[in-house]
């Protein structure tokens, strides 16, 4: 359960139509790393949504995901995806989802002093710490990332 969900800062939308969170949060001035991009697994066995909140420069090594949760993973369709968090891919906000979900959180987002994550939409970003992400999602931070980059 998260106990705090209150979102530290205001949320930035694109001056442009279809521009991605990379280029949002690379026009204030921030790298790909500090993207926390939100991807949903599904538990092969018991069918859970699994949120892996991962430095946008990572490749998720999905065979580490599931050691961490002890089970096998698959990727979510949309449909999954909407149904359990509530946002549509591409905007997968990392709090306020439609169940509870279990949360891994990329060790390398923990570098930067400020990350920017999705708002619910897919073309708008708010930024926080990644002590707020902590915080707010109560997920478990873990090395997540492959071996090869993206």
């Amino acid at each position: 359960m998260v106990a705090d969900t209150a979102m530290p800062t205001a949320s930035v939308q694109p001056q442009a139509s279809g521009q991605r969170h990379t280029q949002i949060a690379g026009s204030a001035s921030s790298k790909v790393d500090q993207i926390a991009k939100s991807l949903v697994f599904r538990g092969e066995q018991s069918q859970r949504a699994v949120l892996v909140i991962a430095s946008g420069a990572n490749r998720v090594d999905e065979r580490k995901v599931a050691a961490l949760i002890a089970e096998p993973v698959g990727r979510a369709d949309a449909d999954f995806v909407r149904q359990r968090t509530g946002f549509a891919i591409g905007g997968v906000a990392p709090v306020a989802h439609a169940e509870p979900l279990t949360i891994l959180i990329d060790e390398d987002l923990l570098r930067w002093s400020e990350i920017w994550a999705a708002a619910g939409h897919p073309n708008t970003v708010f930024k926080l710490t990644p002590a707020d992400l902590v915080r707010m999602t109560g997920g478990r931070v873990a090395e997540v990332k492959s071996a090869v980059a993206i």
